[in-house]
């Protein structure tokens, strides 16, 4: 059978020699090639593909040399701008930890000057204290010990040592208190905790009499000096109790108030004269003290027998500091102001 196109025009066969010779038919230029670029330019419209296919056709079609060429010198500037960055933000960080380690000098990214290493030297001893370089084995020091034992001499506990010296080595014996220490008196310390040192002695020889909850530092009622009137028996009371360094209030009443008061500032008050400087209190009438205001008298000695000697003012005038005697019996009867 006869084809239908019979009549068509046949191809100059120059043409086709000369196609088969120029046309490549390998590489991005062959016609295969050239055409399948043809085919994906025109959206697979030749061809009547998908739209996707097409698409995914025109993204893995061979490139020209040209364009391979670009891609590199792109690919190459895309990396140089990453390494750059990187870079820079190094030196970045390491500036900013060198300004918080040390806020205060300045943030320097020049060389370091140059050092120079010395070699040290050593130094030999000149003085007799300096340490030697020499080193004694220690066999040798065992040996000398032991010879040193070997000529001990057992009746003296000594031993002599290799240079002669002679060395102790018994420990015989017990540890004893030296006599100094044992002749130690615990009761000639001072147990008081009082501030006065007129009181503090007086409390040490009165430790076991006082009375519970003795406060030695308890408030004195002294305020701005001698208050009372010039030549009566509390005036001078005032001040033969400062003369003797005994504490003494300058508001303590009337003489037959003055135990009261002071029992009310703490005092130690009760009916035993005790030390020199005791304030004798008498009430009105009292062995012929005055009978309204009544009286005060300061202790001087105590006798053997109880009784006491006193000094006081205005029994014999005005001002007047007289000496008196009170036997035992009336002196128990009175009332006595210690510290």
């Amino acid at each position: 059978m006869r084809h239908g196109a019979h009549k068509a025009a046949k191809e100059n066969p120059c043409i086709q020699v000369a196609q088969l010779l120029f046309s490549p038919t390998r590489g991005s230029h062959s016609t295969r090639a050239v055409r399948a670029v043809q085919f994906a330019a025109n959206d697979g419209a030749i061809l009547g593909i998908d739209q996707a296919l097409a698409d995914k056709l025109n993204e893995i079609a061979p490139q020209t040399r040209r364009a391979m060429r670009e891609a590199a010198r792109a690919a190459e500037r895309r990396s140089n701008i990453i390494v750059s960055t990187s870079l820079a933000a190094l030196v970045g960080t390491a500036a900013t930890s060198l300004a918080l380690a040390n806020p205060e000098s300045p943030i320097s990214l020049a060389a370091d000057p140059a050092t120079t290493t010395t070699q040290l030297k050593r130094v030999t001893p000149t003085s007799s204290v300096s340490r030697s370089t020499d080193r004694t084995p220690l066999s040798s020091v065992t040996d000398n010990a032991a010879s040193a034992a070997e000529s001990s001499d057992a009746s003296d506990g000594t031993t002599t040592s290799a240079n002669g010296r002679s060395q102790q080595t018994s420990n015989e014996g017990d540890w004893q208190i030296s006599d100094d220490g044992a002749s130690l008196d615990v009761s000639n310390m001072s147990r008081s905790t009082a501030s006065n040192p007129q009181v503090a002695s007086r409390m040490d020889s009165d430790y076991d009499l006082l009375p519970d909850g003795f406060n030695p530092n308890h408030a004195t009622g002294e305020n701005g000096g001698n208050a009372y009137p010039w030549g009566q028996c509390t005036w001078y009371a005032f001040e033969r109790r400062v003369e003797l360094g005994l504490p003494v209030g300058s508001y303590f009443g009337n003489g037959a108030d003055w135990a009261d008061s002071a029992t009310t500032f703490g005092y130690w008050v009760d009916s035993t004269a005790r030390h020199q400087g005791d304030v004798v209190v008498f009430q009105p009438g009292q062995l012929d003290a005055d009978a309204y205001y009544g009286h005060v008298a300061i202790v001087e000695k105590i006798h053997k027998d109880g009784s006491i000697e006193v000094s006081e003012s205005n029994v014999k005038g005005l001002g007047v500091i007289s000496h008196r005697t009170i036997s035992a019996s009336d002196a128990a009867k009175l009332q006595y102001i210690h510290y």
